[in-house]
């Protein structure tokens, strides 16, 4: 019996810094974009490569704050792939699960790093997802997954229902491109949704504030709704009470991996019998201490590492609104 299985995507993050660019918020009501000379070369001020995805990013979270883990995937029977493999069996991640696809190769992305934010190319090789069902498990994450993932929702949903099973779900970008009739089966047997304030708004549609997104996400089905939004820090919903919470006065250095760090941090405070206050504070810290390092993984906190982190950097607790 597992504490928690993570369901997703993994890929390779090649992260590359730059500063020869320039942001404009004018060509588009909606939406700022980030310009660079077209048919130019950019200098690139650094680069990594980072084993990542949403999936990856909780189970080796997971694993860190001492929840036993593990992950359905499925990789390319390629260098990658492998590397993926050995980077998660490091971290105490069961492999139990993982899948190679020996016709299509390792997902990738691309991460521009400009000005502390990220805009991140994202390429998912099409799968042909077949969901352990006989696997025992307390809680399930079910994050970013390729396009045509429909029979995979069905099959997360049956698996949820017959075993019992607390479900996290934190959908990405082909999710919630299918739009919101496809998600609507998982997320009225969902525990805990977690989503960005422009996600959010992509489901329900824009909302004059923050609390009409939390209703109108819960009506839906969700028990718990949590919604970041950046600097404004995060918001919670339970069906009774509604939080919110600052964000810790640390250093930005890079945002990829901040959403998975906080839901990562989250559920793990669930599932150690945290109230959801406790709860988001260990969602915040983790995501903080995420930002201050380079891809989405190394900043990834332990328990007593998210105890220490409250000590150093001081942070205004939950309140309710």
């Amino acid at each position: 019996m597992f504490d928690i299985i993570s369901i997703g995507d993994c890929t390779i993050d090649t992260l590359l810094q730059i500063h020869d660019a320039e942001i404009n918020c004018k060509l588009h009501p909606d939406r700022c974009v980030i310009c660079v000379n077209f048919a130019d070369k950019i200098p690139v001020d650094s680069f990594h490569r980072k084993v990542a995805g949403n999936a990856a990013n909780n189970a080796v979270g997971s694993a860190r704050l001492g929840l036993k883990t593990a992950i359905y995937t499925i990789l390319g029977n390629d260098g990658n792939g492998e590397f993926i493999k050995e980077t998660l069996k490091k971290e105490n991640v069961s492999d139990e699960y993982l899948i190679y696809d020996p016709k299509k190769e390792t997902n990738a992305s691309v991460v521009i790093n400009f000005q502390g934010e990220r805009t991140i190319f994202v390429y998912h090789a099409k799968r042909d997802y077949a969901l352990p069902m006989k696997a025992q498990t307390k809680w399930a994450y079910y994050t970013s997954v390729a396009a045509h993932h429909d029979g995979l929702n069905n099959q997360i949903a049956k698996w949820v229902a017959k075993n019992k099973i607390k479900l996290g779900y934190n959908p990405g970008t082909f999710q919630l491109r299918a739009g919101l009739a496809k998600m609507k089966p998982l997320l009225k047997i969902c525990e805990a949704l977690f989503v960005n304030k422009e996600e959010a708004a992509r489901m329900v549609g824009a909302q004059h504030d923050i609390r009409r997104y939390l209703l109108a996400l819960h009506k839906i089905g969700p028990k718990i709704i949590i919604i970041t939004d950046g600097q404004a820090g995060s918001f919670v919903f339970d069906g009774d009470k509604f939080w919110q919470m600052g964000i810790f006065d640390t250093p930005n250095i890079e945002r990829t991996g901040a959403g998975d760090a906080f839901a990562t941090g989250f559920l793990a405070a669930l599932q150690y019998s945290k109230k959801i206050p406790m709860a988001m504070c260990w969602g915040s810290a983790n995501s903080s201490s995420v930002i201050m390092k380079i891809g989405p993984q190394d900043g990834l906190l332990s328990k007593k590492g998210i105890e220490d982190f409250h000590k150093k950097y001081k942070h205004k607790c939950p309140t309710n609104f």
